[in-house]
């Protein structure tokens, strides 16, 4: 994982944060989106862990994410 230092925490943007108004979570990249994933799912609250889904679905939609409800409507024939 890339090292993330404070200083380089402190100046990133709150929209690198899956919690961006606590900056919680950082997903400023790949690794980190995954590590978001798994300590949420270890200490975090249902809200957290929904935001938190829905927040690295959005930036990274190749990773797989469990948990998510299918939004999308189906068509009917």
């Amino acid at each position: 994982m890339a090292k993330l230092t404070s200083k380089k925490r402190s100046r990133m943007r709150s929209t690198s944060f899956a919690i961006p108004s606590e900056r919680k979570y950082p997903i400023n990249d790949l690794t980190h989106a995954r590590n978001a994933l798994a300590r949420v799912a270890q200490h975090g609250t249902s809200a957290e862990k929904s935001q938190v889904r829905r927040a690295v679905k959005r930036k990274y939609p190749s990773i797989q994410v469990s948990g998510l409800k299918n939004t999308r409507k189906r068509r009917r024939k």
